[in-house]
């Protein structure tokens, strides 16, 4: 497209400097695996009034079967980049809300701790108290069963919905606005699951490339409602139904 700056500014209030920083590690992270393309960040700063985050710009396209395909395939790889514990050097942000990712060497523990009981003790905070909550902390007291598949910790976007992926002109398939850290890789699939957006290709080729182990379907029930969670936060009570329908989903 023609007369298009290079490049792709967001700003916002002083207070998302931090949000941008996030934003532009977890971009730096993905980029140095070679694996999915992601945009070059070419700035990103604050002063005493705002704060911004300063991007290659991208001429986004619907996606391609064969560019899903090929996506599946990339997001494979990019969960082959491990860590030895889970979680991140630094907090981050999932949306606008704060996803903390302090280290921990047990998934289920850091999955009850800086996923689910964080999101459940900001519902309360918020005035969701109720039987949504009070079935999640049910939930969370299973965890240990429930995640028990022993998944070593994958490098994952974090926050793969349809909104944040596309397909350059030549085909390339590219994500960005990530929410990073090390987890299990089923956490992407599961996002990318819960919202619709991508299609069977992109799934098909991921399972190809690794399949998934036994149990995954009652798995991704619990990672998106993480995600429903974030919403029911962020956007009220409207998702209140589906993180119920999550919870009776698993069983408690």
């Amino acid at each position: 497209m023609t007369g298009l700056s290079p490049e792709f500014r967001k700003e916002g209030p002083l207070e998302s400097a931090a949000m941008f920083r996030a934003e532009a590690a977890g971009l730096a992270a993905l980029t140095t695996t070679g694996t999915v393309r992601v945009p070059t960040v070419l700035d990103v700063g604050a002063d005493n009034t705002h704060s911004w985050i300063v991007l290659e710009r991208f001429e986004l396209l619907p996606v391609s079967i064969t560019a899903s395909e090929r996506l599946g395939r990339e997001l494979a790889a990019l969960h082959r980049r491990f860590s030895d514990r889970f979680g991140w050097d630094d907090d981050n942000f999932i949306g606008p809300t704060p996803q903390p990712n302090a280290w921990h060497d047990d998934w289920p523990e850091f999955f009850a701790t800086q996923r689910l009981g964080y999101q459940v003790d900001l519902a309360e905070e918020n005035g969701f108290a109720g039987p949504v909550t009070r079935g999640v902390r049910r939930l969370i007291e299973r965890l240990p069963e429930l995640l028990a598949h022993r998944p070593r910790p994958s490098l994952l976007h974090g926050d793969l919905w349809s909104g944040n992926h596309g397909m350059l002109p030549d085909g390339t398939p590219v994500v960005f606005d990530p929410a990073v850290h090390y987890g299990d890789r089923e956490c992407d699939l599961a996002m990318a699951a819960l919202f619709g957006g991508f299609d069977n290709a992109f799934f098909d080729a991921y399972i190809e490339a690794w399949p998934m182990a036994a149990g995954w379907q009652q798995r991704w029930k619990v990672y998106q409602l993480y995600h429903v969670l974030n919403h029911v936060n962020l956007f009220g009570a409207g998702y209140l139904g589906q993180a119920e329908a999550l919870v009776r989903g698993v069983g408690t």
